[in-house]
């Protein structure tokens, strides 16, 4: 088989990404900032309500492959959908993105994954997630040659609500670090953090993952700390390699004693903060995987952060390689 740089396993979901102001979110109960997980019901509701909306094949861990693939590396996914609409639109897409994406449709029963995502003035975006097909995501879905195959296996946070889906994980980590490679996490949200904290502790600390994606809220979480430093110092105890966002102010990566600060890039306008997490990992991991210095894979992930922010939708509407190419970068 030929090798992949990346091989990111997730839930598929497609965004339905609509506007609004404050007062819609305190209206229906929305918890700003957050993924909210909802039931089918809810979902149908908060579609009916919403104002006019823009339909993107997203995902947390299908945004870093698109990334990745528009970087110019080679990218591989596992992700569940349904066989109806939105599982041929989201197959379509990472498809055409130049992903390898081969794991079966389930049936019509539960539907494709969809996340209602509301952007308020500041850019901010809720996300109510029905996880729909995810949670049918198990072992039978890993491609033992494909994880193999990957120089990183990387998976979302998220992912870790599907109770099969943890099988599937550790049987990817067994098989990448069998084969020689590595095994990555993004921490995803703050709220999932707190759910899931032991998990993810043992997680690092057993070296299940090699190489930890956070942001400053997810680090604090993790630590139940208000001290920047003692959560990265405790992080760097914890894993090999970790990637901390810190929005505007850039990224700081940690290993061992370093700590290496990136700053983010200039932007002409922030429109919406949906997938800026997920494009800040394809950057970095495109760069890990080339054999780039830390250094450089930070600012590849913030380039790619700072493009996808100045957008609609969390997968590049243009090629991060042109743009990654005029920084200088590749």
């Amino acid at each position: 088989m030929t090798g992949f740089d990346v091989l990111t396993v997730g839930n598929a979901i497609v965004d339905i990404i609509s506007r609004c102001d404050d007062q819609f979110l305190t209206e229906n109960g929305i918890l700003k900032g957050a993924m909210n997980l909802i039931d089918a019901d809810r979902a149908e509701s908060l579609y009916d309500k919403m104002g006019p909306a823009v339909e993107a094949s997203g995902g947390s861990a299908g945004n870093t492959a698109a990334g990745i693939a528009s970087l110019g590396g080679r990218a591989a996914y596992f992700g569940k959908v349904a066989d109806d609409q939105l599982g041929k639109i989201f197959t379509h897409d990472i498809r055409a993105q130049g992903v390898h994406y081969e794991t079966k449709a389930k049936g019509t029963t539960p539907p494709t994954a969809r996340s209602m995502i509301f952007v308020t003035e500041d850019g901010e975006r809720s996300m109510n997630t029905h996880l729909g097909a995810c949670v049918e995501f198990g072992p039978e879905d890993v491609e033992p040659a494909v994880v193999a195959a990957s120089k990183v296996t990387y998976f979302e946070g998220y992912l870790w609500d599907p109770p099969r889906a943890k099988q599937a994980i550790l049987d990817c980590a067994r098989i990448a670090h069998e084969s020689g490679r590595e095994m990555s996490m993004t921490l995803s949200d703050s709220f999932c953090v707190a759910r899931y904290r032991e998990e993810f502790l043992d997680l690092m600390r057993s070296g299940t993952v090699d190489i930890v994606f956070s942001n400053r809220q997810e680090a604090l979480a993790l630590y139940e700390t208000d001290d920047f430093s003692v959560a990265l110092d405790r992080m760097s105890r914890d894993c090999k390699l970790a990637a901390v966002t810190m929005s505007e102010e850039g990224a700081v990566i940690v290993k061992g004693d370093e700590r290496i600060r990136v700053d983010a890039i200039q932007i002409r306008e922030l429109v919406d903060t949906t997938g800026a997490g997920d494009l800040f990992a394809a950057g970095f991991l495109f760069g890990y995987t080339q054999g780039r210095s830390l250094e450089d894979c930070g600012r590849l992930g913030c380039l790619a952060a700072g493009i996808v922010i100045q957008q609609i939708g969390p997968r590049p509407l243009g090629s991060l390689a042109e743009a990654a190419r005029e920084a200088g970068l590749i």
